[in-house]
């Protein structure tokens, strides 16, 4: 049975591991969401305003982005006892824990609202609207939002038909924003580990003491 120095050595060791995961997972966050500013590669979309308002939010950039990526170095910092986090205690390590992961929490979990929001929705393209019953031909919007009997995640033939520009709108919508549904929510099981490891090496140097 490990002693209590040795449970609180594979605490940091822990943390060192889950601030490197997080801070990788916050730069593909940032990445990804960065991505879907351009589609298909061409900032025109972008310079005349026709990007998505979930893209255009960007919680990819600054909340599964910026936000986990501050925990990831506060984590990080602990697990390595580097600079002021050098002599901490364990209530100072504890809360500092619980500050990184209330923040790393916070914008991985608005990250994750966001694209999955975006997945229902669907993406911002031109689309043929006097199929939907409406006086003008051709007009940007949100055409898969009014298809109430039909679910384009799951009927693959709508990918084609109905977004005229950009070409391939929804598989690049979907691909990108279904990275960021994944990634967030690695990083809230990530912050849930390191929450409990936290707390673990809190109540091993309580004890010990």
């Amino acid at each position: 049975m490990l002693s209590s120095p040795g449970v609180m050595a594979c605490s940091r060791t822990c943390s060192r591991i889950l601030g490197l995961s997080l801070g990788t997972t916050a730069l593909f966050a940032a990445g990804a969401n960065t991505v879907l500013l351009f589609p298909n590669w061409d900032v025109s979309y972008l310079l005349r305003g026709l990007i998505g308002r979930q893209a255009m939010l960007g919680s990819g950039l600054w909340g599964g982005g910026l936000m986990v990526l501050i925990a990831a170095t506060l984590i990080s910092l602990t697990g390595w006892r580097y600079g002021c986090f050098s002599e901490s205690g364990p209530c100072q390590s504890m809360l500092t824990a619980l500050l990184s992961s209330s923040l790393a929490f916070l914008g991985a979990l608005i990250c994750f609202i966001t694209s999955g929001v975006a997945l229902k929705d669907g993406p911002l393209c031109m689309f043929d609207a006097s199929s939907f019953n409406q006086m003008q031909a051709w007009k940007y919007g949100y055409p898969f939002k009014d298809l109430h009997n039909r679910n384009y995640l799951y009927d693959r033939s709508l990918w084609n038909s109905v977004c005229l520009e950009p070409s391939k709108a929804v598989i690049w919508h979907v691909s990108f924003f279904s990275t960021l549904l994944c990634i967030s929510l690695l990083q809230i099981l990530l912050v849930v580990i390191h929450f409990i490891n936290s707390f673990l090496g809190l109540f091993c140097s309580l004890c010990e003491k």
